[in-house]
């Protein structure tokens, strides 16, 4: 049985090298390339306060993109990530605005998350409904119930503290200006960044070395032979829809968190950046194929696209019809390395 079909080696420039490891040669030349073709003629594209806010923007969707990947190496998909993004960040908010202390609230969050993420794999697994449809039903559900707990207006004044996490940041310099007056030396690193190191390096870890992620990837090569083979095929596909759901969770506790204000809108569309990060980080749709650092070069790309797209002043609608093509071609490559 093959597990990693994304090991296959292929000959390039007469050095044989994983067609995986092409992949993403391809995808770091794109968004060198965008960067690149984005910081030409605009030096402040360049500038450490425009880089400190990708990575803020690009950490929620690698969080949400490494739980795609998950779910998508197993053959399935999850449409419920941007809802439920929505629905823990406003319970978090909910449960931080009655009095509860912030690390509970938030965790609370990402329990809610999780569960969501277990809906989604117990309708999958036992009722056989396809993901598309089950996760399809879940991302009304989720949207529904937070716009329903809140009323539809939004979470504010949650102190400080509660924006801890979204704006903080580690090694931070402040000096004094020669006007007398506090001057940042360094911004430091923001710790939903730090934070999107850990997981991805945890999930990595965990999908290489550990036998829940050679399950994963057994499932979504070929599901009758991983069966035959002692997998529970069951256990494997919720496993990771719970993670889809915590980390989709996670995600919605660093965006409120950034915004210090629970939305109960957020979160629309964003399950189509995480399956666009997913799909150009080099995932397979059709399951068995799919790399953490993968994912994170797609994230980087779609985050990259939207940040210079918005500095040269490209309206929101011009951004998701090029983020439609990118996802379309992206889908079309997968397709040609499947034949292949």
């Amino acid at each position: 049985m093959s597990v990693e079909v994304d090991r296959l080696a292929v000959p390039f420039a007469g050095v044989k090298i994983s067609s995986d490891a092409l992949h993403k040669l391809s995808a770091l030349f794109t968004l060198f390339m965008l960067v690149g073709f984005f910081s030409f003629g605009n030096a402040a594209f360049l500038s450490v306060g425009n880089g400190l806010t990708v990575l803020l923007q690009t950490s929620v969707i690698g969080l949400l993109g490494i739980g795609m990947t998950l779910v998508i190496v197993t053959g399935g998909i999850d449409l419920s990530v941007g809802s439920v993004l929505a629905l823990s960040g406003t319970v978090a908010g909910l449960a931080v605005k009655a009095g509860i202390p912030v690390p509970l609230g938030m965790a609370m969050g990402i329990a809610v998350g999780a569960l969501c993420g277990a809906v989604n794999g117990i309708v999958v697994t036992k009722m056989r409904i396809t993901p598309f449809v089950a996760t399809l039903g879940m991302m009304l559900i989720a949207r529904g119930t937070a716009l329903q707990i809140t009323g539809a207006a939004p979470i504010s004044q949650l102190g400080e503290a509660f924006g801890k996490l979204g704006n903080g940041s580690l090694f931070r310099m402040i000096g004094m200006g020669s006007n007398g007056l506090p001057k940042v030396i360094f911004p430091g690193i923001p710790y939903p960044a730090i934070l999107l190191v850990v997981v991805a390096v945890a999930v990595g870890f965990m999908l290489r070395r550990r036998s829940i992620g050679r399950h994963i990837y057994a499932t979504g090569s070929n599901e009758e032979a991983a069966r035959l083979s002692g997998v529970e095929v069951d256990r494997t596909k919720l496993a990771a829809y719970v993670m889809s759901g915590a980390l989709a969770g996670l995600a919605g506790i660093v965006l409120m968190s950034r915004l210090v204000t629970a939305q109960p809108n957020e979160g629309v569309m964003y399950e189509l950046d995480a399956i666009a990060a997913a799909v150009i980080g080099g995932a397979s749709l059709m399951g068995g194929v799919g790399t953490v650092s993968g994912t994170m070069i797609g994230a980087f790309i779609i985050g990259v696209l939207r940040n210079g797209l918005n500095m040269a002043g490209v309206s929101a609608f011009i951004q998701q019809i090029i983020i439609g093509f990118v996802v379309i071609m992206a889908v079309y490559v997968d397709q040609l390395r499947s034949r292949r």
